[in-house]
């Protein structure tokens, strides 16, 4: 008879440029948990319909594609991959433009549905923390453990500009643009009609602004000890 144990699951939400995921990669590695980025599943769908020549924000050219594409995630040697169609696309999915893409694909409901089944069968069979934008509204309501890690815009705007730099992307971008960009971003994440950005009441507020990253690993940290 299989062992029907009760699996751990943290999640995180906030918006773009918050260090949902850099934090999430350092609590599991501390808690010997998975660390799902949803946002990267999001990004190769939205990296399929730009290679394409189509509209991302466009429902009319993004649901007949559904049903024909695949996106997967594997954990390799503790890194996350995100596949396309069997393609690995972990590498190409952090560019400005598939950033973009990914924001506006997600005011589709139907590819919101479409990943969040995924995601939660992945919550359903492995201790994971996931981060996001709306997994503790959404994709896993019920997790027992769920914050909401912000910052300012101008600081997240100065972090992704010093992350493009290192990588040796979006040169061409300055600190008020990417602040322009991030604050779109934030309007669109919190006002789509479906599954919107959003705090929910029993996520903990952790703002990273004047944090280090572990700083804000601890303070989490700290919450998840004392509601074990």
């Amino acid at each position: 008879m299989k062992n029907e144990r009760k699996t751990i699951n943290i999640a995180i939400d906030g918006p773009a440029g918050a260090g949902k995921s850099t934090v999430a990669k350092r609590i599991a590695e501390k808690l010997n948990l998975l660390h799902l980025d949803t946002g990267a599943m999001y990004r190769a769908m939205a990296l399929k319909v730009l290679r394409l020549g189509l509209t991302p924000g466009s429902a009319q050219d993004v649901l007949p594609l559904l049903p024909e594409t695949d996106v997967t995630i594997a954990i390799v040697d503790g890194v996350q991959h995100t596949y396309l169609d069997g393609e690995d696309v972990t590498g190409i999915i952090r560019t400005p433009e598939v950033s973009k893409g990914a924001s506006d694909i997600g005011v589709i409901p139907d590819v919101r549905i479409k990943l969040a089944e995924s995601q939660r069968e992945f919550a359903k069979e492995n201790d994971v923390i996931m981060d996001g934008r709306e997994i503790g509204s959404f994709v896993l309501p019920d997790a027992p453990h769920k914050f909401f890690v912000t910052a300012s815009v101008e600081e997240r705007a100065r972090r992704r500009l010093l992350e493009m730099h290192e990588k040796g992307i979006g040169l061409d971008k300055d600190l008020e643009t990417l602040k322009e960009e991030i604050a779109a971003r934030d309007y669109t994440d919190s006002h789509r009609d479906f599954a919107p950005l959003r705090h929910v009441e029993d996520a903990i507020l952790v703002d990273t602004t004047e944090m280090t990253i572990d700083e804000a690993v601890n303070e989490i940290l700290r919450h998840v000890t004392e509601q074990a």
